[in-house]
């Protein structure tokens, strides 16, 4: 249950994170919004440090760095993935690509399901792929944007999958480290891209917001991960469209079709299903 409500948590943050970056970035060049992102996720990492502990052993370094070259990457995809838009498809898009490595990953490596969990994962799954659909009215991506959130959905899963593969005893180790890594390799880019970035200031609030919710939902999946299967904690963790699809219809006016609709109350229903695991 502990498990369940982190991931849960998990889902909230990354949910208004990925919103937040992603209208963000429609308001400058996306390194611009990283740059500021992934510096003030760092920020509340290190301001966790003496709460949770740290202990930088090789492992925690290795897939802590591992992480960080993966964040990098589903930063900049993301957020341009959500920038290009419409979010309440993409979104739900990306989180099912996410999830199925570490499910995969969780399964190879030993973890058992329940009955109540063979129900629930492939319906959570499920309810994440009938929420990407789009019905009457409802505007269709682009070839380009949808490449962009399989992309995403491929770098979070690495990043997921490299964060639970740290030593259970490292703390805030690999989140600190993966962190440090993204910022270096963000601020390194955009070096090399100045003259690309265009003259737009980025959304200074909103970028450094969505950085810090960003941290939050990593620690809070390191904590359920730690606490829980792998396969279970990925999938419910990746209902976080519902948050974004939900910003995006109150803020931007975006429509929720009666798929989507059916889709977050289904999800309820996984996740009681996965409770009972």
């Amino acid at each position: 249950m502990l498990a369940l409500l982190l991931a849960l948590g998990s889902s909230l943050a990354y949910g208004c994170a990925d919103f937040l970056g992603g209208l963000g970035a429609r308001k400058a060049h996306v390194l611009r919004t990283v740059m500021i992102a992934a510096p003030s996720s760092l920020a509340v990492e290190l301001l966790l440090w003496p709460v949770l502990g740290a202990s930088f052993s090789p492992g925690a370094i290795g897939w802590g760095a591992a992480s960080g070259v993966a964040s990098a990457a589903a930063f900049v995809l993301l957020y341009r993935t959500l920038a290009i838009g419409p979010m309440n498809v993409l979104s739900p898009v990306t989180a099912l690509v996410s999830a199925m490595l570490p499910v995969g990953v969780g399964l190879l490596q030993g973890e058992h399901l329940g009955t109540a969990g063979l129900v629930g994962l492939p319906l959570a799954l499920a309810v994440v792929l009938v929420s990407a659909g789009y019905g009457a009215g409802s505007a269709r991506p682009s070839r380009t944007a949808l490449l962009l959130a399989f992309g995403a959905g491929a770098a979070i899963a690495m990043q997921l999958v490299f964060l639970h593969q740290a030593p259970t005893d490292s703390g805030v180790a690999p989140l600190i480290v993966g962190r440090a890594v993204s910022s270096a390799v963000t601020l390194a880019a955009a070096g090399v891209l100045y003259r690309r970035l265009g003259a737009e200031k980025p959304a200074y609030a909103m970028s450094a917001a969505a950085g810090v919710l960003d941290s939050v939902a990593n620690v809070l999946f390191l904590l359920a991960a730690r606490s829980g299967d792998l396969a279970v904690v990925a999938v419910i963790t990746a209902l976080y469209p519902a948050g974004t699809v939900l910003l995006a219809r109150s803020v931007l006016a975006e429509r929720i079709h009666r798929g989507q609709l059916v889709g977050l109350g289904a999800a309820a229903v996984a996740v009681s299903l996965l409770a009972l695991t």
